[in-house]
């Protein structure tokens, strides 16, 4: 049930970090990926700062979206 959880909020945390920073997706198989990784980021870089954003789906997600933005940030300043 844990893993897929984690595609699940993967996948929408992806999406709304792809549709935040390009306005649309990547797919879903990039969603799901950059969704995950998003997420572990989020956790530590609002865990480093001292944010909590609270408990639940909505804030899994939202921590997953703050990570997905982050590192589309960072991907589109490598790519220039």
């Amino acid at each position: 049930m844990g893993l897929l959880y984690a595609l699940l909020v993967g996948a929408a945390a992806g999406w709304l970090g792809g549709y935040l920073m390009k306005g649309g997706g990547f797919g879903i198989l990039v969603n799901i990926i950059i969704g995950i990784i998003g997420g572990m980021l989020g956790n530590w870089a609002l865990g480093a700062l001292g944010i909590s954003i609270g408990t639940g789906i909505l804030s899994d997600i939202a921590t997953g979206a703050i990570g997905a933005v982050i590192i589309l940030f960072i991907a589109g300043l490598l790519k220039k």
